[in-house]
């Protein structure tokens, strides 16, 4: 009888707990869930703050938001990384800035982050942007063409190692005429 009882509560357990995890995850809009994956994303990364997730909200309602650079990759049904191109000033023009690239530590190193780039930079292109600026690590950015922005005198609003602030043209000569610091939307406090 003990056993049989048991059985029952542990079932019964198992029902709860299902049926509050599908309510929360119901819930849960697609906002909430890549917050979720750049909060996730970023959790071991020691040159960060930590808060790129609520950076991320913050963007997704600012002016600066272009809906159409706002890529998710999913795998089957849920996302597992998320990529965000932001418009900035330099000078007169409007340039993009990559921020943040985010994949799921488990789906890392899998060719998701650079899949949403090739994807961004291609939309970027077609929406008539001239450049993208990132700051980020050097050696993972190199690989898709991104050099230096001091090369065609872009600059970043605070100091930071040459190697690590990068630039890349979409289409060859964009950049010529660019320069000047980069104005970021505010909601990066770095201004």
């Amino acid at each position: 009888m003990n056993v049989i009882l048991g059985i029952v509560f542990f079932i019964l357990g198992s029902l709860a707990v299902y049926i509050f995890q599908r309510k929360k995850y119901k819930k849960m809009t697609e906002e909430d869930f890549v917050c979720e994956v750049v909060q996730k994303a970023f959790i071991r990364e020691k040159f960060s703050d930590h808060n790129e997730h609520k950076l991320v909200r913050e963007l997704l309602k600012s002016d600066a938001f272009v809906k159409d650079l706002s890529l998710t990759a999913k795998f089957k049904g849920m996302i597992v990384g998320y990529i965000l191109f932001t418009k900035v000033k330099v000078g007169n023009d409007t340039l993009l800035t990559l921020a943040p690239l985010a994949v799921l530590p488990r789906f890392q190193k899998k060719g998701i982050g650079k899949s949403l780039v090739e994807k961004g930079h291609k939309i970027a292109k077609e929406l008539g942007y001239k450049g993208i600026v990132v700051l980020g690590h050097a050696d993972y950015y190199k690989k898709f063409g991104y050099e230096p922005a001091s090369k065609w005198g872009i600059k970043c609003p605070i100091e930071v190692p040459d190697e690590n602030f990068m630039a890349i043209e979409l289409y060859p000569g964009a950049l010529s005429n660019v320069k000047g610091t980069v104005e970021y939307p505010k909601e990066f406090g770095i201004n």
